[in-house]
Parts: C-alpha cells; structure tokens; sequence
C-alpha cells in the first residue's frame, strides 16, 4: 500500500510540473493601408478596418487621417476586410459613394513588414429626395 501511495504522489508530481503554462503571448504591429479608387474621396479617419484570424477572431480599428488602420495581433494568417460608405451632399445632386475591400491570406510574423494594402472598390449611386 505504501508503494502504490509512493507511486501516485510520483505521478501525480510529474503531471503537475510538466503542465506548465506560458500565458505571455508575443504580438506584432500590423497596419491596413485602405487605397482608395483614383479620382474618389481621399482617405479620411474613423473608416472600419477589421482583421481576422483563423479562429474566427475578430479586431476592428478605424483609419488615422491618412487612411491607415493599425492592430497588435498575434502571429498567423489574417483576412482584412472594410466597408465605408461617403455621402456627396455638396451639389443640388446627391450621392452615395460605397467603398468595399476583402484582403485573404495575410500572414503576419515578427520578421515581416506587416504592412498591408487593401484595395478598395467602389460603386455610386444618386440619393432621390
């Protein structure tokens, strides 16, 4: 009985130390430069950018002045992706501009740029009063 007592306390010791856990995760800056269509809108701030991971997580930031969202992520393969939309109510016409963008296969690590463009498209359309 005393060696079965000894040789569970053994076990048991070496499950407990050998499960050690690292809860520090490294991660790195990321930046989506949104491109805007020639002849459109210049960039401007608070357009929606989001990232996301293969796990289906999620991390949204809106662009600075320049058009330029940035992101702390861990290490992996990203989709980004934005959807803005520009109301032109300078003129007796008006317009709805829509910008949309979809960016896969992004793979970010600590040994790259992890700058990235997205492209944006854009389709217009007349607001009838």
């Amino acid at each position: 009985m005393k060696r079965l007592t000894s040789y569970i306390i053994l076990l048991t010791s070496y499950l407990f130390f050998s499960c050690s856990y690292d809860e520090t995760m490294d991660t790195c800056h990321v930046t989506v430069q949104l491109v805007y269509p020639e002849g459109s809108i210049s960039p401007y701030a608070g357009a929606l950018v989001e990232l996301k991971d293969a796990n289906a997580s999620i991390f949204i930031s809106p662009t600075d002045n320049s058009g330029c969202a940035s992101f702390q992520v861990p290490a992996g393969i990203y989709e980004s992706s934005s959807s803005t939309q520009f109301v032109d109510s300078l003129g007796d016409t008006w317009w709805r501009y829509n910008f949309n963008g979809v960016r896969s296969m992004i793979i970010v690590s600590p040994d790259s740029s992890n700058v990235v463009p997205l492209t944006l498209t854009m389709s217009k359309k007349r607001i009838v009063h």
